[in-house]
């Protein structure tokens, strides 16, 4: 049972593809959330490392990063389709490695499951020729109370299908918000994904630990984070992702750096 403290004290659709290129001199504007996005290193911690990134930044090589998912990448609830999750990323990401040639492609479907999503891995990411793949899964599955072994199975075949290719792969976790916490077996696929990540040596944002970190320490509330349907993230919600995303990806290039910076990674 999730945190049923925080329910009885608390209580689009953009189909989006989008190339989002990102610079030092990115002209999107940063939004200003009114409380700061500080969270552990521990927390944003992919304990991955990302060897081809890693060997394109090296060798001044592009970058090209998918992000693929449902409505929280294709940024269902933000006023825009730049203030989506992957759009920051790139920004983000932009300020963190200046001059790196970045592309960040948004390559989120409202409304899908994991068993619908695996079938673009093809066309959307291995046709992209994406370098990471940053796949956000299972909340769809745990708000219709789906197939859990059908979503693993998935989840699987994608990551094995994109690591074959070459490819870097993240794979994000659920979000930490009220119709998500209503669900009983929303820890279940916590623990499935991570489960995932860690049988396939993937690397893992654990966006609910974020999430959840933030509220907890009241750095950011759940009305800061989440907006008013329960499910999607507000602006400041997924800058926030975006920003400890670009933390935890910077780190698992420089794992031996991760540990001096502490947990300032949200400025």
């Amino acid at each position: 049972m999730i945190f049923r403290a925080f329910l009885s004290a608390l209580t689009l659709v953009l189909a989006v593809s989008t190339t989002v290129p990102s610079s030092a001199a990115d002209p999107v504007p940063a939004p200003a959330p009114t409380l700061e996005c500080l969270v552990p290193r521990t927390v944003t911690s992919l304990s991955s490392t990302l060897p081809r990134v890693a060997g394109r930044i090296a060798a001044g090589l592009p970058l090209r990063i998918v992000a693929l998912g449902s409505s929280s990448t294709a940024g269902a609830g933000a006023s825009a389709p730049d203030r989506a999750y992957p759009a920051r990323l790139a920004h983000h990401l932009g300020q963190r490695m200046p001059g790196v040639a970045l592309t960040v492609l948004n390559k989120g479907i409202n409304g899908e499951t994991d068993d619908q999503t695996v079938e673009r891995i093809g066309a959307d990411v291995l046709a992209q020729q994406a370098d990471l793949l940053v796949w956000q899964v299972g909340a769809n599955t745990v708000l219709r109370e789906g197939d859990f072994a059908v979503s693993e199975a998935s989840v699987r075949r994608g990551v094995e299908q994109a690591r074959a290719a070459g490819l870097d792969v993240v794979l994000m976790d659920l979000q930490y918000a009220p119709k998500i916490l209503e669900k009983t077996r929303a820890d279940a696929m916590l623990t499935q994904i991570s489960q995932l990540a860690s049988a396939e040596r993937v690397g893992l944002f654990r966006r609910f630990a974020v999430m959840r970190d933030l509220v907890q320490t009241r750095h950011m509330g759940v009305a800061d984070l989440i907006g008013p349907d329960g499910v999607h993230q507000t602006d400041a919600g997924y800058d926030c992702v975006a920003r400890t995303l670009a933390a935890g990806i910077e780190d698992a290039l420089h794992p031996a750096n991760a540990d001096a910076r502490g947990s300032a990674q949200g400025r």
